[in-house]
This record gives C-alpha cells, sequence and structure tokens, in this order.
C-alpha cells in the first residue's frame, strides 16, 4: 500500500524551465556571454544550481572568479524572479487534493537550493500539506545520490516499499532506484520518454491523474 508519494519539484510539479532560462541569461548577457534558447534548459537543469551555471558559461569560465560571480548573480536574480512566469502543470492541483483527501503523504526532493523552496511552496501551494519538502542542501549531496529521499523517509516515518517517487529525468528515476523506491516517470516535464525508459522507470504516466491508479 503506497503511504508516501515523493515528487521532484521542476518539469514535475511545476514548469519552472522559462524563469530558469530568463534568469539564466540576464547573466550571461550582462557578461556578454552567448545566450541560449529556452529548450535548451530542459537538459541544462535538472542536477542543481551549480551544475546549471557551470552548463550555461563559456568553455574557460565553468571555474574561478566568473562562476562564483555569475552563481550569485543567478541566484539574486532567479529568487527575485521565480514568480514570473512559472506555473503548476495541468491536473496536478486536483491530484494532490485527492492525495491529501485519501490521506497519502506528499513530499518534494529536488536540487533545487533548499532556500528558494519555502516562498514558492507557500505561494503556488497554500493548502497543500508536504510532510517533507527538501532542497540542495550544504553538506547534503545532490540528486541522484539517495541521501534526500532517505532523509524524507526517516522523517516521515515511511518505508521504502510503500512509497513512490514521481520525476521527469534520468537523475530522478536513477535517485529512486539507488534508493530502493519504484520510479514513476512522468511525460509532461522536460525530458522524454525514451530517457525514461532508459532508466528502467517501473511506471511511465502523461497526465497526472494517471497518478492515482497507481495509489
Amino acid at each position: 500500500m503506497i503511504k508516501l508519494v515523493i515528487f521532484d519539484l521542476d518539469g514535475t510539479l511545476m514548469n519552472t524551465l522559462e524563469d530558469l532560462a530568463d534568469a539564466a541569461n540576464h547573466v550571461l548577457s550582462s557578461h556578454g556571454f552567448p545566450t541560449h534558447p529556452v529548450p535548451a534548459y530542459c537538459y541544462f537543469v535538472g542536477n542543481g544550481m551549480y551544475d546549471l551555471i557551470r552548463r550555461i558559461l563559456p568553455e574557460g569560465e565553468k571555474e574561478g572568479p566568473m562562476f562564483d560571480i555569475c552563481f550569485q548573480e543567478f541566484y539574486e536574480y532567479y529568487t527575485a524572479h521565480m514568480h514570473d512566469k512559472t506555473t503548476i502543470y495541468d491536473g496536478l492541483w486536483e491530484v494532490l487534493e485527492e492525495l491529501q483527501r485519501r490521506g497519502v503523504k506528499m513530499a518534494v526532493a529536488t536540487n533545487k537550493v533548499h532556500e528558494a523552496l519555502a516562498p514558492l511552496m507557500a505561494e503556488y501551494f497554500p493548502t497543500i500539506r508536504f510532510s517533507a519538502v527538501f532542497g540542495q542542501r550544504k553538506g547534503v549531496p545532490t540528486k541522484p545520490d539517495p541521501q534526500i529521499v532517505y532523509d524524507i523517509l526517516e522523517q516521515t516515518g515511511v518505508s521504502k516499499e510503500d512509497a513512490l517517487y514521481l520525476g521527469d529525468t534520468n537523475v530522478d528515476m536513477i535517485t529512486a532506484h539507488r534508493a530502493g523506491l519504484k520510479a514513476v516517470g512522468v511525460l509532461w516535464g522536460y525530458r522524454t520518454r525514451e530517457e525514461l525508459e532508459g532508466e528502467n522507470a517501473e511506471y511511465i504516466i502523461s497526465h497526472p491523474s494517471e497518478l492515482l491508479q497507481l495509489i
């Protein structure tokens, strides 16, 4: 019996891509570096903010003082503008409410910087009670390391056999399997069915309502 659903955030619960791309391109253009089209960010994101900045910077600028400057500028710009274009995916709100009605616990495991999560969750999910919300934290490795899932299981008191992990990328599928959970790949996010199948997702769903059939 499923007692807990762990959600990835970007590309799973929320479409944050345009705000992330706008922030990154703002930083790049301010330093005279080439910018990237929004669809390219589907593959720049997924492993945390540090890797995002490293991926978007030109060769020769991926380490050292310029990296540190761009990282800080990105963080400041993004946290000020992360509500501009971000939306919840269609159909998800109703699913979250139904899970809550059934008494199924919900949690978030994301590589987004932990300090950015509270304002996002408060604005977009004001009535949804998440039992745990963890992002990228100092001293804790990012996904696909399974530590974030272990922390959620410990906080919620749910065993891995009674939990599902929902995500849109290979990073999410690997994270779930390393933690011993079944992985649910979602097709409304940033990556492809082929990528999810390549990491042996136990389930692949194309609409949020299909999640309820797995509970």
